[in-house]
């Protein structure tokens, strides 16, 4: 009875130690890593499980970075996992950065793809250059035409400066500002038409991509369309602001005028009426001099006779009203006109 109980304790145990082995051990990963040659052992297994890894987002693309004759370490990847990052990516990178023969090591992938960039992007994009159109860039030459051009960027990725590099905005920023410099020291419109290439060897030889996460293969100019005559526009509005300054400035000057007409009827009257008094005061004076007899009956006379002789004068100056025709004589009774 004895030996049937302690049969069955070890079978448990057994069973116990089984489980717990297939359960922190993956067999199947195991045996796939032993035949690709990657040394690993149930006891990495076993601290992936306490770490909280997954041993097949780790595993599985070390099996393939071997086979691709990649020697990359578990401990390097359970690290890159465990911070974050996405390990199939950059081992995918690796081996096709490794076959295109561009020079990339696991920190600098790492590292880039900590960053938020997708490093296996950045290694097609260094393989295979992509094409970026920039919108519409206006800009107006010397003669006041304003030219709308389209531009087609060819961009390599710089794994160099990926982490801390600028992005494509900035790089299409840059070349819509050099496009609209080039345009603006043209003389004239005719000659971006002529020779658009012209704008593009301008841009490329400023060396747009300094500071960013691309080298700028080339610059084409894609379209040039002509659009307003800015130059022509500008005279306008500035002829109406010139209109409109003139018109205030005589509006200015015939209040002025007005203002100054006023003033001098209103002088003239204030005179007048200086006149008029003084007139109404000359009878008082004579009959005043008449009772102090400083004024005598001949004197009054000859004071007469000037005054009728400036009447008289002021009457001959004045001219004559054009002669009235004859009056026709009243029709008699009966008669008709």
């Amino acid at each position: 009875m004895e030996w049937g109980i302690g049969w069955i304790v070890l079978i448990v145990l057994a069973v116990l130690v089984l489980w717990i082995f297939f359960y922190f051990v993956p067999v199947g990963l195991w045996i796939s890593a032993l035949a690709a040659g990657v040394p690993v052992g149930p006891i990495t297994f076993v601290g992936m499980r306490l770490r909280k890894v997954n041993p097949y987002r780790v595993i599985n693309p070390m099996i393939a970075a071997w086979k691709a004759g990649i020697k990359l370490t578990v401990s390097d990847l359970e690290a890159h996992y465990l911070a974050g990052g996405n390990v199939e990516r950059v081992v995918r990178a690796l081996i096709s950065a490794d076959k295109a023969g561009i020079p990339l090591s696991f920190q600098r992938a790492a590292a880039i793809d900590l960053a938020g960039r997708d490093v296996y992007d950045a290694v097609a994009m260094s393989v295979n250059p992509r094409v970026i159109e920039t919108p519409k860039v206006a800009a107006v030459a010397k003669d006041g035409i304003e030219l709308l051009a389209i531009a087609k960027i060819t961009v390599r990725a710089n794994l160099e400066r990926l982490v801390g590099g600028a992005t494509e905005a900035t790089v299409i920023a840059r070349v819509g500002e050099g496009i609209v410099s080039a345009i603006g020291s043209a003389n004239s419109h005719k000659e971006v038409l002529e020779n658009p290439d012209s704008i593009s060897k301008l841009v490329l030889s400023k060396g747009l991509d300094a500071g960013t996460a691309f080298e700028i293969l080339s610059i084409d100019i894609a379209d040039v369309d002509v659009g307003r005559n800015i130059g022509a526009e500008l005279q306008i509005a500035q002829a109406e602001a010139d209109l409109k300054v003139a018109r205030a400035k005589a509006e200015e000057r015939r209040a002025m005028a007005i203002a100054r007409e006023q003033e001098m009827v209103a002088l003239t009257q204030e005179r007048r009426a200086a006149v008029v008094e003084a007139e109404a005061d000359i009878p008082r004076a004579i009959a005043e001099a008449f009772r102090k007899g400083q004024l005598g009956i001949m004197d009054y006379y000859r004071l007469r006779n000037i005054q009728a002789d400036t009447a008289m004068r002021e009457s001959l100056a004045k001219p004559e009203a054009p002669p009235k025709g004859p009056e026709e004589p009243p029709a008699p009774p009966g008669a008709r006109r």
